[in-house]
């Protein structure tokens, strides 16, 4: 299990100041202080290597709109690393079917969990002015946007918008990603 942190940790970093593109799995090896044998042990290539920190990110519950302070280094790696999968899947059509499935399911993870707090009673009053599906993209999207505009102007776009503009969009909802 250390051999796989390891390498999620230096993909991480090496992705988010690199590239995807401008770090080879020998890259990722070599700065875990591995060989490349030890990635494929690990991960059947880059495109697992990438959902892998993706699942990690989401298991640990690490939301970048909910963890910004503005100079914290690990948010703004994080942003960076981000952007890049986005960009990978923009120029890896396969990974893009994959990335695109990956944000579904945390879509509909959490308009399920909308929809059970309206069925509870526990929605703001009035009602849902839009359909669990559709608030749930509109607070994934918040939560990405509004965390990269922190990360490059934080007096111009402070951290505490991010709290404020989720209540808008899901009331007493729990935020987006695990």
């Amino acid at each position: 299990m250390r051999t796989r942190e390891a390498l999620l940790d230096a993909a991480q970093r090496l992705w988010a100041e690199r590239g995807v593109h401008g770090a080879s799995l020998d890259d990722i090896a070599g700065a875990a202080g591995l060989t490349k044998g030890a990635v494929y042990s690990n991960f059947a290539g880059k495109a697992d290597l990438l959902f892998a920190l993706l699942e990690r990110h989401t298991t640990r519950g690490e939301r970048l709109g909910r963890r910004w302070d503005g100079d914290n280094d690990e948010d703004r790696l994080l942003g960076q690393l981000l952007v890049e999968f986005w960009l990978y899947g923009m120029r890896d059509y396969s990974a893009g079917w994959r990335i695109a499935d990956w944000y579904h399911c945390q879509r509909t993870e959490l308009a399920e969990r909308l929809e059970r707090q309206e069925r509870s009673g526990e929605a703001p009053d009035g009602g849902p002015a839009m359909p669990a599906q559709e608030r749930a993209a509109l607070a994934m999207a918040m939560e990405l946007g509004l965390a990269l505009q922190h990360l490059l102007d934080p007096d111009r776009v402070p951290a505490g918008i991010y709290d404020r503009a989720m209540r808008l969009v899901l009331g007493g909802a729990p935020t987006p990603t695990r």
